[in-house]
């Protein structure tokens, strides 16, 4: 069953009952419905699992068996009684049989406590910090009766994870740590770029709601589908294909749903979203830990306790945030480069550090990242050149990040180890939608398939741009330079430096390109304004 247009105003309803309920925060409101989310799905998932054990003979016993000791004497069913039977914690029994004031009373006090005291056990850790915000009697009764009309039971996991999209989507705010969500059309024009395969592991060491996670998944199945397992799916008004990994054996399945996706994050209620998130698409067992990479490094014992890789992870995507402070004295050595405290350049450092040799990385930078001119800045270009293989850089458009953040951001996409003999610069000035406040618009413009076949064919492009005319106008939107011409310039990585141009292409091009790429110049120029106007606060703290 696809996302119909009826889940999608159901999921609107449930939106604008909370807004208009007095609780207008879209974070907040989107983990509170992941949670109930999770507890309308548990209980199909248990008794699966029930069904399951009965037929292969294997011990399971239902997380609602046995009796719970009530934390409020007033959901009690009869005075003086101080246990119930666990099977009170279904939803079946309390969303169908309680409103208003005792449904928030037995949700509040005993649903979230029961889910919380089991999250460890049974590998719900994204339930350990749960607590119930909607306390509105009325708001809650209608929430939960939307979420009923769901059925999200006959719903298959891309048609869940899909409703879920439509809730995030509407988090139009950056955290507190420059935090926010990546558009998906983004997320998957640089999975497509690094190409994640079966049996790799990837990472995200910043996850927010698990965008990147969740595109490698489904890339990954795409991949591995023949032609009749494979479908066209509609996601923020674009179209894009899907698969259902029908190639994989039962073997792979397991790896790729057990041994394959990594991710942390600092903030909580992004834990949780991502957590829901991945269990929704068919992931329960993807962990996602709350951590910081830069104020906390593991040892092997430590990524052994937990179940992580010891030795790096073969592909690392991500979106790291870039505009939060640290305290110089929290920042753990393994990441640090000279001074720098700007964390952009700290999650570069970790990146390229917890990659296995070979391993493949992309990750969005502020432009400053490529071009700044302190001392940590060129740096980390030196390292990314010298001593890894730094295969392409995007440069998108001015406002992709719209309404979080205006700040002019490009993809790195680098492998460990080795040298880098050249770098192929790619130029989108059109992702697919309109790039105004919102950017939420889709318009027929979109240079992004386009650049990823390119870089697919990046060998190719180098014989033809190694062909070419130097005098010539060069009309392509990507284009290469050498190791020796960015050397020169002190490791400037900025795409415009090395945009080729000649006399023709000045005398005869259309105004309207000269003045966008005018403004993208004036827009690098402030970015890096911003970057060394921060430098310099923190150097100063």
């Amino acid at each position: 069953m696809p996302f119909t247009p009826d889940m999608r105003r159901k999921v609107d309803q449930i939106r604008d009952y909370l807004y208009g309920g007095g609780y207008p925060d879209p974070l907040s409101n989107a983990e509170q419905l992941s949670f109930l989310f999770f507890f309308y799905m548990i209980e199909g998932i248990d008794a699966a699992n029930v069904r399951q054990a009965k037929a292969t003979r294997r011990d399971y016993t239902s997380l609602f068996a046995g009796d719970w000791t009530l934390r409020n004497p007033l959901n009690a069913p009869a005075k003086g009684v101080e246990a119930i039977s666990r099977d009170r914690m279904r939803w079946s029994s309390w969303a169908n049989a309680l409103s208003g004031e005792p449904l928030v009373t037995f949700v509040r006090d005993e649903v979230f406590p029961f889910f919380s005291g089991i999250g460890d056990a049974y590998g719900m850790s994204f339930m350990a910090q749960g607590r119930l915000a909607i306390d509105d009697p009325t708001v809650l009764t209608q929430v939960v009766t939307l979420v009923n009309e769901l059925r999200l039971e006959q719903a298959d996991p891309d048609t869940k994870g899909d409703l879920f999209e439509h809730v995030l989507r509407q988090i139009k705010q950056a955290g507190e740590l420059g935090q926010f969500r990546t558009p998906r059309h983004i997320i998957r024009a640089i999975v497509d770029l690094v190409d994640p395969k079966i049996g790799e592991t990837v990472y995200d060491p910043a996850a927010g709601t698990a965008g990147f996670l969740v595109a490698a998944y489904e890339h990954i199945r795409l991949a591995n589908s023949s032609p009749s397992g494979r479908e066209v799916a509609d996601l923020e008004g674009k179209t894009f294909e899907r698969g259902y990994g029908d190639r994989l054996s039962q073997a792979q399945w397991r790896v790729l749903q057990t041994e394959t996706f990594y991710g942390n994050d600092v903030d909580p209620k992004m834990v949780s979203l991502a957590s829901m998130n991945l269990a929704l698409r068919g992931l329960p067992d993807v962990r996602i830990l709350k951590r910081n990479v830069l104020t906390t490094s593991f040892d092997r014992q430590a990524k052994a306790e937990r179940g992580l890789p010891l030795d790096g992870y073969d592909v690392i995507l991500a979106n790291p945030p870039f505009s939060g402070r640290l305290d110089r004295d929290r920042i753990v050595d393994d990441v640090k480069i000279g001074t720098s405290t700007a964390t952009e350049l700290l999650f570069v450092k970790y990146m390229i550090d917890n990659l296995k040799s070979g391993g493949r990385c992309g990750v969005v930078v502020p432009e400053g990242v490529l071009f700044g001119s302190t001392g940590a800045h060129k740096e980390l270009r030196r390292m990314l050149m010298q001593n890894n293989r730094v295969e392409a850089v995007l440069s998108l458009p001015g406002g992709v990040f719209q309404p979080y953040s205006g700040v002019k951001t490009s993809v790195l996409v680098f492998a460990k180890g080795g040298r880098t003999e050249r770098v192929m610069f790619l130029h989108a000035s059109n992702d697919g939608f309109k790039l105004d406040a919102n950017h939420d618009q889709p318009i027929e413009a979109d240079d992004l398939p386009g650049l990823v076949a390119a870089f697919n064919s990046r060998e190719e492009m180098w014989a033809d741009w190694q062909k070419r005319d130097p005098a010539a106008r060069w009309a392509e939107n990507w284009w290469f330079a050498d190791t020796g011409a960015i050397e020169r310039e002190d490791w400037n990585l900025s795409a415009a430096r090395y945009r080729p141009e000649s006399r023709e292409a000045a005398e005869h091009r259309d105004p309207r390109e000269l003045l966008e790429e005018l403004q993208e110049d004036v827009e690098t120029i402030l970015s890096d304004i911003q970057a060394l106007a921060v430098e310099l606060r923190r150097e100063a703290a």
